[in-house]
């Protein structure tokens, strides 16, 4: 299957020094860029420059659509996982490497933002996107372009053999008969991990949510650095491609995964192999900005519009496993057919979490680690 959303943020959360950090995403993911249509050099009018995290996908069609409908060319550099991305940006705000930044989301929002990187620019189609994703709607610093749940997966193979059902909510989590089947990621260093303990911290509260995790650890809950490790190499019920299979029945991914999971089986599944615990969803959002010093204002703009244009928005879902934020925009069947309906996911208001992000971050790593 195709990657779902790497979101690792490296150390982000509790980086001393950036030198450091920019070093460690250097060796991470060997970061680099591509021109996404061909033509234009990696400067001047006609070259608009996306940076981005590694996991920026569209296709080739409607990148060129954006070319015969603007003349620009785009120009993208990846930056290594998502927090990487945000850093190197913060890192180099007064020089910035490209024109628009993509992939900054509601758990680094307020970094981003205090930091000054983003020129405001209300961007055309802003109409079709419901309020409750427009987290900066007075200045506009940043556009909303995509949404996605963080949650609990299953095996469901698993818990078919075993005559189990699966967890549904956090609560079922610390119970006994789900001992030692869980693996999520560090919350120090990857988004899904952090969007897992944000997601506790607001089911249970700032009171709760530290015994909680105290309970999670009593019940076996295994650790790792990312996304990509606990669900390829830990998950059981990964279809990556690995020879040996992972042991844990449970693990922290996405809504997206069920239908990343059966995208080109033929025939085509009554369900997808992996199922959601549809209680332990955290929203993510994903935003882009003009970033503040773009040598290219004018094809920054207009490649902001196209990132929310109906084009853009319908090609998302298959390239980056996530949903549109425009209203209108109609998702692949395979996500309405496969994908789990999340209608109340747990959310935190930005201000609180950029006060407390770095305290929860802290206390979880001395509690689980």
């Amino acid at each position: 299957m195709k990657s779902i959303r790497r979101r690792a943020i490296g150390a982000l959360v509790l980086a001393t020094a950036g030198a450091t950090l920019l070093a460690a995403c250097g060796s991470d993911s060997g970061s680099g860029g591509d021109t996404a249509s061909e033509g234009a050099g990696t400067s001047g009018s006609k070259t608009v420059t996306l940076v981005s995290h590694d996991s920026f996908a569209a296709s080739k069609p409607v990148l060129a659509e954006f070319t015969r409908q603007t003349g620009y060319t785009v120009k993208v550099l990846r930056g290594g996982d998502a927090g990487a991305a945000v850093n190197q940006a913060i890192l180099t705000k007064d020089h910035p490497r490209g024109d628009v930044f993509f992939g900054v989301d509601n758990t680094l929002l307020s970094r981003a933002l205090d930091n000054g990187l983003f020129t405001p620019y209300a961007a055309k189609g802003l109409d079709q996107v419901s309020a409750d994703v427009q987290l900066d709607a007075v200045q506009h610093r940043v556009t909303p372009i995509d949404s996605g749940d963080v949650c609990v997966n299953y095996d469901r193979a698993y818990f078919t053999a075993h005559r189990l059902a699966p967890p549904q909510t956090y609560a079922d989590l610390v119970k006994p008969e789900y001992k030692n089947l869980l693996v999520t990621e560090n919350a120090a260093t990857s988004s899904p991990g952090l969007a897992f303990l944000l997601g506790s911290a607001a089911g249970y509260g700032d009171d709760g949510w530290q015994e909680y995790w105290k309970q999670l650890k009593n019940n076996g809950v295994e650790v790792v650095d990312g996304w990509e490790q606990a669900y390829n190499d830990r998950f059981s019920g990964s279809s990556a491609g690995k020879q040996a299979k992972g042991d844990r029945p449970l693990v922290v991914s996405y809504a997206s995964s069920p239908p990343a999971e059966v995208v080109g089986v033929t025939p085509p599944p009554a369900q997808s192999p992996v199922g959601v615990a549809t209680g332990t969803c955290f929203r993510q959002i994903e935003f882009a900005g003009l970033l503040h010093g773009a040598k290219n204002t004018a094809g920054g703009k207009a490649l902001i519009d196209f990132l929310l244009s109906k084009t853009f928005q319908e090609d998302m879902p298959l390239n980056m496993y996530v949903d549109p934020v425009r209203q209108d925009a109609a998702k692949p069947e395979v996500f309405t057919r496969y994908g789990a309906r999340i209608d109340h996911p747990a959310t935190l208001p930005p201000e609180k979490i950029a006060a407390q992000r770095d305290e929860w971050v802290k206390a979880w790593t001395s509690i689980v680690l």
